[in-house]
């Protein structure tokens, strides 16, 4: 039999060849799978890497399939609801026309990211007031904080004044508790309960593309796409492993080698000598038993790593390129660290029968957090964590053997108390980065658990679209993207085209469309259903919506809507008031 030749080139990763199929004359097409770029993986990929296209027959069919769905609901939902509605949103913008773009995922992340700004806008804040005790230990070496709580025991248990068990909805019932608490001096407060245990936080797991857009995201203020250029260029450098991945963990065929990109790594400046330390000490021998090895949670690409290799590369990367390629390796030789440690220790003081709570978490091991520190980022001299209702703080690792000494029964001088005014958040809106995660991660939002189950693990859109299907929304004008600080809104546009399809087709701005319609190219991917059922089943689907939007007469009605949503966008606003005052009124919006 003849070398294989290749005969088309579907990406980077995949090649296709034609074997003349030796004396029987039938030819056979078989699949090269490689991961990375680099000579040697192409090498191992070619004899013994092909997978039979047979064998994958059903899944080839539910891929094309998809494409299939995306098109037809995207190319004949969009023409209905441009020709149905185009009209009252080009009229109410002053616009000459205006087309109506949806799809299947596309319009389900509008329906998202609109429905949290109106959750943002109709949030009331509600403010609360915590009375913390400012301690000290009898030596007065020690100094710290202790929150009231009103728990059993206490005169304000359940009681109606409680905002929550740590707060008054009231500052004068806050102050009431103090001029009570604060009736004798010196004040003291003895210490009922005191717990310690201590804590091991892991190295975090890989990176898969979402999980390294969410990261540039947040360190770098860099959008998805732009994340995916830039470790696509370090893949075709040579320098990391093929992007456009889900997984996050390694299989077991590449732990077996890992000592080669370790290897590798030792002559990059930034972080060599951790890869170097690896080496010595031998922690990659036993990573194909630990979490981070896991051939069942691969289904086509392991997690994107560092090749260890081309590194005379990196002299030609921007430094965009060279940020994201140190946060790769970071998260790769973190890996082989043991947990970072932590010291916690919970105790409870007691004055006046009411009590007061601290906690702290203190580091004392640092474990894999040593190789974290990217050089780019701002080095942290602190040790200690604080774990404070007004976040973590960080002290020095002394206050370590101050608190080991405490014990119950242990006095405590209580130097004052403080009121502290907070009220509550309304929902964070999404950035570019934490949008991708939540694609990927869109299962939670469905209440149905079998419908939940189903996008479990591949979330609505695919790695390597979800930064292209962004990417499109801001540039039809749905979303708006903040680049300074990655933020995603919607603008009028794209509040408006949400309304029409909550009017028309809701269920395209829902994640279940999505996972109903995964579920049955699951069924075709196992083969127990045939790709003519599915067919049946979407054409009925379209045809059915197509013919209920028809038979719709809201266009008017939508106004109202288009109304509400205006007064958040000046524009629109004065657009709005000037055609009413054309029609002889001003509406005071």
């Amino acid at each position: 039999m003849s070398a294989p030749t290749p005969v088309e080139r579907e990406n980077t990763s995949i090649v296709w060849w034609q074997h003349d199929g030796g004396r029987t004359g039938e030819g056979t097409e078989t699949r090269v799978w490689i991961d990375s770029q680099t000579e040697e993986e192409i090498l191992r990929g070619i004899p013994g890497g092909e997978r039979s296209l047979s064998v994958r027959q059903f899944l080839g069919n539910a891929a094309y399939l998809r494409a299939k769905e995306d098109y037809l609901m995207g190319i004949n939902f969009s023409r209905l609801l441009s020709l149905k509605y185009g009209n009252a949103v080009s009229s109410y913008l002053g616009t000459r026309y205006q087309a109506i773009s949806v799809g299947r995922v596309m319009t389900c992340v509008l329906g998202m990211v609109v429905r949290r700004e109106r959750e943002i806008r109709s949030f009331v804040k509600t403010p609360f007031y915590r009375v913390v005790a400012s301690l000290e230990t009898e030596d007065g070496v020690g100094k710290f904080d202790g929150e009231w709580r009103a728990v059993k025991g206490s005169r304000y248990f359940e009681s109606p004044k409680l905002y929550k068990e740590n707060g008054f909805k009231e500052k004068k019932d806050a102050e009431e508790l103090v001029g009570i608490l604060s009736t004798e001096s010196p004040c003291q407060a003895v210490i009922e309960k005191i717990e310690r245990k201590k804590e091991n936080k892991n190295p975090p797991f890989l990176f898969n593309l979402a999980e390294l857009q969410n990261e540039c995201s947040r360190l770098f203020k860099i959008s998805p796409d732009e994340t995916l250029k830039i470790v696509q260029e370090l893949y075709e450098k040579k320098l990391v492993t093929y992007p456009r991945t889900d997984a996050r963990v390694l299989s077991t065929a590449v732990a077996k080698e890992i000592y080669k990109n370790l290897r590798g790594l030792q002559s990059y400046t930034k972080a060599g000598e951790f890869a170097t330390e690896i080496l010595n000490q031998g922690s990659y021998k036993g990573i194909a038993k630990t979490r981070y090895v896991n051939d069942k949670q691969i289904t086509d690409h392991y997690a994107i790593i560092p090749t260890g290799q081309a590194m005379n590369a990196l002299r030609s990367l921007s430094l965009a390129s060279e940020n994201v390629y140190e946060t790769i390796v970071r998260r790769f030789l973190s890996v082989f660290y043991p947990p970072a440690v932590y010291q916690k220790v919970s105790l409870i003081s007691v004055t006046k029968e009411e009590r007061l709570f601290s906690s702290f978490r203190i580091l004392i091991e640092e474990g894999y957090l040593k190789v974290t520190q990217n050089s780019f980022a701002k080095k942290k001299a602190e040790k200690v964590e604080t774990d404070a209702k007004e976040g973590e703080q960080m002290e020095d690792k002394t206050f370590l053997s101050v608190l080991q000494s405490l014990k119950k029964g242990s006095i405590l001088q209580v130097k004052g108390y403080q009121i502290k005014e907070g009220e509550t958040s309304p929902p964070k809106r999404y950035t570019s980065g934490s949008m991708i995660l939540a694609m990927e991660n869109a299962g939670q939002l469905i209440e149905d658990e079998e419908l939940r189950a189903q996008i479990k693990g591949s979330g609505i859109g695919t790695s390597a679209t979800r930064a292209e299907i962004l990417k499109k929304l801001m540039m039809i004008s749905y979303l708006s993207l903040n680049k300074k600080t990655q933020v995603i809104t919607p603008t009028q546009l794209g509040e408006m085209i949400f309304d029409v399809v909550n009017v028309s087709i809701r269920p395209l701005l829902n994640p279940e469309l999505t996972a109903s319609w995964e579920k049955g190219l699951t069924f075709v991917a196992e083969g127990q259903i045939t790709p003519d059922e599915y067919m049946q089943k979407l054409e009925q689907f379209i045809t059915v919506r197509t013919n209920a939007v028809l038979g719709l007469r809201n266009q008017f009605a939508l106004r109202r809507f288009f109304d509400e949503a205006s007064v958040y966008y000046q524009s629109g606003k004065k657009k709005s008031q000037k055609k009413e005052k054309t029609n002889g009124t001003v509406k005071n919006q």
